[in-house]
């Protein structure tokens, strides 16, 4: 097995070991034995990998999302984990999340003008100033479920 299937069956067992063997048999709807195999090392089983639906419904249970975060990294892509989860619990509508886009921008351009204030971004300047462009960016994509939602 490569160092790619090898480092993505270390993540799939990390995932169902987070969400528990049984309670993620109860979620795939599958067996111990099959949610095994996904992450053996055995010869036998270095071309099978989990499924991407369920995927995705162990990392909707889990504390991490381990097999999209070990995803992103073999592409070189930095994942921001949000631990609110906001995006699951979609309130309001795209009104709502128009007013929010607004209001976050109106703080980041307020943050931005303070910053450049004296000519130069500090680290702590630039550290608020990121805090701001990833609440945006929270925002940005709440809108774009929503929107996903009234389109189904």
């Amino acid at each position: 097995m490569d160092a790619f299937g090898s480092y993505l069956k270390k993540h799939t067992e990390a995932l169902v070991k987070d969400v528990g063997i049984e309670p993620a048999c109860e979620i795939t709807g599958k067996s111990k034995a099959t949610l095994g195999r996904y992450y053996s090392d055995h010869d036998e089983h270095a071309d099978r990998f989990m499924p991407i639906d369920t995927v995705a419904r162990l990392e909707e249970a889990s504390s991490y999302p381990h097999v999209t975060a070990a995803l992103s990294e073999l592409k070189g892509i930095t994942l921001n984990f949000d631990k609110s989860r906001r995006n699951t619990e979609r309130e309001g509508g795209v009104n709502s999340d128009v007013i929010a886009l607004s209001q976050r921008f109106a703080v980041l351009m307020a943050e931005y003008q303070q910053s450049i204030e004296d000519g130069k971004i500090t680290m702590n300047e630039a550290k608020r100033l990121l805090k701001e462009t990833l609440a945006l960016q929270q925002v940005l994509i709440n809108m774009k479920l929503h929107l996903e939602d009234e389109v189904q």
